[in-house]
């Protein structure tokens, strides 16, 4: 099995098990959140590893860099939505906690890569 250009980096990987991470931590919200805030979560999350892949294929720097940006915005919005959730009580501490530290390296990653293409 070959391996996409993007499944090689780090950045993605990181990306990828934040997403599955998730949308197993989405399973146990509460049923009327299905169509809201599980549904929202699991787009972002998913949002940030599509657009690392989307951008890998881009054949300018500077179209994988908007992807990589796009990537960024999500992934803030991901981190958003798990502060509702911790207010919401749909996870406890120790989960945000885990949430916020695999988000910030997945960002760091991101900022990293962006660097890269200057």
């Amino acid at each position: 099995m070959c391996m996409r250009s993007y499944e090689k980096l780090i950045a993605w990987q990181e990306a990828f098990q934040l997403c599955l991470r998730t949308y197993e931590v989405t399973r146990t919200f509460p049923s009327d959140e299905r169509f809201s805030l599980t549904n929202q979560m699991r787009r972002a999350s998913t949002s940030v590893c599509m657009n690392i892949a989307e951008g890998s294929g881009k054949k300018s720097k500077k179209d994988t860099s908007h992807f990589l940006d796009i990537a960024l915005g999500s992934l803030e919005e991901l981190h958003c939505q798990y502060r509702i959730s911790l207010g919401l009580s749909y996870i406890n501490q120790q989960r945000f906690n885990e949430a916020d530290e695999h988000i910030h390296r997945v960002g760091y990653l991101l900022h990293k890569l962006q660097e890269s293409l200057s």
